[in-house]
């Protein structure tokens, strides 16, 4: 049956291509540091520099709200969040537990081109250590996360660990990818590797690896975060 023209003018069709290139572009710009906490991202501004509505502009700043990127005050504007202490000690432990739940699921799941990915990242890691890359370090670290995560084959638990680790590699690359123990790390990474490749091995033991693993992070990022912000006001270390 043909669909009568009246019922599609009372759709509201929205350019959501665009807007969630807008959010990706603007994610990366905060992840990269382009733009810095407390900075205010102006409607006006964007719109005038893409060239296009606001409708896609106010829909791609609402997605970034819910990723916790932006903080959309009433009456005010959009501003990119601060990162907090609260939110590291909130962030890791959730992100613990579910990405060792993930890496145990995956365990059970892993085949041969996961294993082949996973060593391709590990090398990539061990070649960025080499050069003293910390940028390449970690979206190789990211990447060597995102496999396993991906090969757990659950969707609910793929999509909040996005979330988390995007945040994780926002706060990294914010602080300039804050005193981090490269070697120390890649041995971790191997040892994890090692256990997914092994055919006889303890699920717990991988998941309380990768937990422990990013539980360890969370006391060195709080240090690190001290002393930067020691180094933006001098006064507190008086």
């Amino acid at each position: 049956m043909k669909i009568s023209s009246n019922k599609f003018k009372k759709l509201k069709f929205r350019p959501t291509v665009l807007a969630e290139e807008i959010s990706r572009t603007l994610t990366e710009a905060i992840m990269e540091g382009v733009f810095k906490g407390g900075d205010q991202l102006v409607e006006s501004e964007l719109q005038e520099q893409l060239g296009i509505s606001r409708s896609p502009i106010r829909e791609a700043l609402r997605d970034l709200e819910k990723k916790g990127l932006v903080e959309i005050v009433p009456r005010k504007g959009t501003f990119v969040k601060t990162i907090t202490r609260r939110d590291i000690e909130e962030h890791f432990p959730v992100r613990a537990t579910l990405e060792g739940l993930a890496a145990k699921m995956a365990y059970r799941r892993m085949n041969a081109e996961d294993l082949r990915e996973l060593r391709e990242a590990l090398a990539n890691m061990e070649k960025a250590v080499e050069r003293k890359d910390a940028k390449a370090y970690w979206e190789h670290h990211h990447l060597f996360h995102e496999i396993f995560i991906n090969a757990s084959g659950n969707g609910l638990l793929i999509d909040i660990l996005k979330i988390l680790r995007m945040h994780a590699l926002w706060y990294r690359f914010s602080y300039q990818y804050y005193k981090e123990d490269f070697k120390k790390s890649l041995a971790i990474h191997h040892e994890i590797m090692a256990l997914f490749a092994n055919e006889r091995a303890d699920e717990r033991k991988i998941e309380e690896t990768v937990r422990q693993h990013i539980e360890v992070a969370v006391d060195r990022f709080l240090e690190y975060l001290e002393e930067h912000e020691r180094q933006q006001d001098p006064l507190q270390s008086e």
